[in-house]
C-alpha cells in the first residue's frame, strides 16, 4: 500500500479554488457583457418572437 501521500487540507483548497473559478467563469459569461450587447440580444429575441407570432395560424371552428 505505497501510494502518494496527499495533504487533505491542500486538496480541499485546490478543489475549492477550481469550483470558485468555474463559478466566476459562469458569472463573467452571464453578467460581463456590455449593456448595448444585452439590449441587442433582447431586441433580437423580441423580433424573433414577433415574427413567430405573425406566422401563427389562428384556429377557427374547423
Amino acid at each position: 500500500m505505497s501510494g502518494e501521500v496527499v495533504n487533505l487540507r491542500l486538496a480541499r483548497k485546490a478543489r475549492r479554488r477550481e469550483q470558485d473559478e468555474a463559478r466566476a467563469a459562469a458569472n463573467r459569461a452571464r453578467f460581463g457583457r456590455p449593456g448595448a450587447e444585452r439590449a441587442a440580444e433582447a431586441a433580437e429575441a423580441s423580433r424573433a418572437a414577433r415574427a413567430l407570432d405573425g406566422k401563427r395560424i389562428e384556429g377557427g371552428d374547423g
